[in-house]
C-alpha cells in the first residue's frame, strides 16, 4: 500500500525541522485517507519538497500537492486550482493554473472546506485525463530529486 510506502519521503524530510516533519506527514496522511486509488508523486526540488497525488503517474494529472519550504511553511496546493470553484476565495496564486493554501499549523487547515475542493478537483482531472483506467493505482513514486538545493 502505498500510504506506508513512505521511506524516500522520510530521508527527503530529514533536513526540515520535527515541526514541519510532522506537518507535512499529517497532511499527507489527510490526502491518502480521502484518495487511496490515487498515486503519490515525490519531487525533492531545488527549492522545496513537494509531493502530489495523480490519476496516473503523470504530474499533468495531480489535482492536489504538499509544497514544503524552507521558510516553515507548507503549501495545500491544487495543480489545476485556477479551473475549480472556490466560493470562500481562501485560495492563493494568480497564475494561470496553481492555487494553494498556506499552511503553518494543522489549525490553518479548513479541513471540510479542502476535501470539497479536492473532490472538485480530483473530479476536474478525471474529465480532462485521458488512458487513467490504464494507470497503475494507490502507488508512490519518487519522480525526481535535485542535487542542489536551496533549501534544507
Amino acid at each position: 500500500m502505498a500510504k506506508a510506502d513512505n521511506t524516500d519521503l522520510l530521508v527527503f524530510l530529514r533536513p526540515f525541522s520535527p515541526r514541519m516533519q510532522e506537518l507535512a506527514l499529517w497532511l499527507r496522511d489527510f490526502v491518502w485517507d480521502e484518495y487511496l486509488d490515487c498515486n503519490e508523486l515525490i519531487y525533492d526540488n531545488y527549492n522545496a519538497l513537494a509531493f502530489g497525488w495523480s490519476l496516473s503517474h503523470k504530474l499533468g494529472d495531480t489535482f492536489c500537492s504538499i509544497g514544503v519550504y524552507s521558510n516553515e511553511t507548507t503549501h495545500f496546493g491544487f495543480y489545476w486550482g485556477a479551473h475549480i470553484a472556490d466560493p470562500q476565495k481562501i485560495l492563493l496564486g494568480d497564475g494561470n493554473q496553481y492555487r494553494y493554501v498556506r499552511i503553518k499549523e494543522k489549525a490553518d487547515l479548513p479541513q471540510q472546506y479542502i476535501k470539497e475542493l479536492m473532490a472538485n478537483a480530483y473530479q476536474f482531472c478525471v474529465d480532462k485525463a485521458k488512458d487513467v483506467h490504464k494507470a497503475p493505482k494507490g502507488t508512490t513514486v519518487t519522480k525526481s530529486v535535485s542535487p542542489k538545493k536551496k533549501r534544507p
